[in-house]
């Protein structure tokens, strides 16, 4: 696939304060790639950065094959074929959805036939269509994260940054729009998803990027990442009828109250031994939980557990 997005050793400084510190970020056309970290990693530096809204001090970023970490026409060439939607909804509450679609459409250059027939898909796909007249301010926190996404990308853009795009929806909507964003990156959309929600990053992401501290720490499948950090042990989780006699159960087992754990690599093999074990020593097993390694043990193994503010 073609590359879309290069970000090669991004710097930003706000006074004595270091935001980015060489950071690198690839994406290409219809990929869907999450960029991870804690709070203050720089994170939101660098989407800023992609979008134009912050210049760098150091580096180089390139957007559909346009040097745009330096003003001029191609860069904003390059940047009207990119698509923003913010965490925060920016629609006119006072106006109803068909005209918030009018509004962003003509701010990206759509006019004409071309501009309704976007409009007529947008409310389609949105699943908006029967409360096209109706003043956002009476639509659900789920309806305005939807209309928001089609302001973004009515205009078709190649490359569409999505900055925490479910906070605050029910469960339905989010799943209506994880369907809607890979509907667009099926079409060649390329996707960057910022998100705190590591689960849903797992399942609907391609390829995770982690930064820290303003620098890239990890890029890859989630396979990758597993293996290269926490490893592909599986845990397994045994709860028993009652609490073991001290000192009953060793060789790398946990346990906890009636709570006994093991990390094993292959289930098959290690499983029945291990309920043989318990069964041999009296004890029942009330229930079995196997758990692979996540993106969460990943991530907490690769930035640490301290709280960031």
């Amino acid at each position: 696939m073609a590359e879309v997005l290069q970000v090669v050793d991004a710097a930003k400084s706000f006074g004595a304060a270091p935001a980015l510190r060489g950071a690198r970020l690839r994406l290409e056309a219809g990929e869907w790639v999450a960029l991870l970290g804690p709070n203050g990693a720089g994170k939101t530096t660098l989407v800023r950065s992609i979008a134009g809204r912050v210049r760098l001090d150091a580096g180089e970023l390139t957007l559909l094959d346009a040097r745009v970490d330096r003003p001029g026409s191609a860069a904003r060439a390059a940047r009207q074929r990119l698509g923003v939607v913010p965490q925060e909804i920016a629609l006119y509450e006072k106006m109803t959805a068909r005209e918030n679609l009018e509004i962003f459409g003509k701010l990206n250059g759509m006019a004409g036939s071309t501009l309704a027939q976007r409009m007529r898909w947008a409310l389609e796909w949105t699943g908006l269509a029967d409360r096209a007249g109706d003043l956002v301010r009476t639509f659900s926190g789920g309806m305005k994260r939807r209309l928001n996404i089609a302001c973004a990308v009515l205009h078709e853009p190649e490359v569409l940054l999505l900055d925490e795009p479910t906070v605050g929806v029910d469960p339905q909507s989010r799943q209506r729009i994880w369907e809607m964003l890979d509907g667009l990156r099926q079409r060649g959309t390329a996707l960057l998803l910022t998100t705190h929600q590591l689960d849903e990053a797992e399942k609907v992401c391609q390829r995770i990027v982690i930064i820290d501290h303003g620098q890239t720490i990890a890029d890859g499948t989630l396979d990758e990442l597993i293996s290269r950090t926490v490893g592909r042990e599986r845990q397994v989780t045994l709860v028993l009828d009652r609490e073991p006699a001290a000192g009953q159960f060793g060789d790398g087992l946990e346990v906890v109250g009636s709570v006994l754990r093991c990390q094993v690599d292959e289930v098959a093999v290690a499983l029945p031994p291990l309920l043989e074990r318990v069964r041999a020593a009296g004890l029942s097993v009330l229930d079995v939980q196997v758990a692979q390694p996540s993106l969460h043990a990943v991530f907490i193994h690769l930035t640490g557990r301290e709280l960031r503010e």
